[in-house]
């Protein structure tokens, strides 16, 4: 571009100092003059262009070096913090690589453990299902049981309400004995007909006088209208030894005679069961009263009935509770 800019001027010098061309040379001269001055105009402005277009170029590099630096700068950076991550990330793994042998081993003793509680467990749970199913059978034993209370106080209460109007009955059939040495008695469950032997026999007799009699024959009228009934004859006597009929060896066997003398008139009545009827001599082994005064001696010379409900079934019932 320099050689054109100088050809130009050399043109334009041959063309202001020559005088002596032709005016066809100088005409074409000329022209080509113009032509080149365009030329340089021309290129001129490609060069400012170019200038421009190099300046531009020029700090667009410095902007892309002061990235490219930054750039570089990141890289390195990021180099030094993967490195520490890789070294961070291979302590992480060597830890977790020990953390994971020891997690296996806590993990099969845990599983271990676990086996065991589970076993344990269902142990209890056999137990538990064991002891519910024993309580089950025992809650139903202690309401079949309860069951069997409420039936067995309901046949005493009303054993004891029967026994209570037999007591009543025989006061009654007896009421005309009262203050003879007679008393009727509903106690423990069972009635007492207690009769004194003034009532009933001669001193040393087992013969039974008249007013006893009608007493005893009263006495089993009112058991052949109750034959679920036990009849218990004791003969008692005082502390005095006998000394009378040869017959007899001692109290014991007197007393004995004489309860057997009362079942003997008590089973004149044949609508009563003789299997209900038991006699027995007590002597003077059981006396009510001190034997150091007549009136006690009296008291204590004395024939006692006890009646007894049959208690089968109340037995029964029991042995089922």
């Amino acid at each position: 571009m320099r050689i054109k800019m100088i050809s130009v001027a050399v043109l334009a010098l041959a063309l202001t100092t020559t005088s002596c061309v032709s005016k066809k040379v100088y005409k074409d001269l000329e022209n080509k003059y113009a032509d080149l001055k365009k030329e340089n105009r021309d290129m001129a402005d490609q060069n400012a262009a170019l200038t421009k277009e190099k300046n531009e170029l020029d700090l667009k590099a410095k902007d892309l070096e002061s990235k490219l630096a930054k750039t570089t700068e990141d890289r390195d950076k990021n180099a030094t913090e993967l490195a520490a991550t890789k070294k961070s990330l291979d302590a992480l793994k060597a830890s977790y690589a020990a953390l994971e042998k020891d997690s296996n081993s806590a993990l099969e003793s845990n599983m271990k453990k676990n086996r065991e509680l589970l076993a344990q467990l269902e142990a209890k749970e056999k137990a538990l299902a064991a002891e519910q199913e024993r309580l089950l059978k025992l809650k139903t034993e202690l309401q079949e049981r309860s069951a069997r209370v409420d039936e067995l106080e309901g046949k005493m209460n009303a054993q004891q309400a029967s026994m209570a109007a037999l007591k009543d009955k025989l006061s009654k059939a007896l009421n005309s004995f009262q203050g003879k040495g007679l008393t009727v008695e509903h106690k423990n469950g069972k009635v007492y007909v207690s009769m004194e032997n003034k009532l009933l026999f001669g001193s040393g007799s087992w013969t039974v006088g008249t007013d006893g009699r009608k007493a005893v024959e009263e006495v089993a009228k009112v058991l052949a209208d109750n034959p679920d009934i036990s009849v218990l004859i004791e003969g008692h006597t005082d502390n005095v030894p006998y000394s009378g009929n040869a017959q007899i060896s001692d109290n014991w066997d007197l007393s004995t005679k004489r309860a057997t003398a009362i079942v003997n008139i008590i089973r004149e009545n044949k609508n009563v069961d003789p299997k209900n009827l038991t006699a027995a001599g007590r002597g003077e082994f059981a006396p009510i009263a001190p034997n150091d005064t007549a009136e006690g001696k009296s008291k204590n010379r004395r024939i006692e009935i006890i009646l007894t409900p049959k208690l089968d079934e109340l037995n029964k019932l029991l042995n089922e509770i």
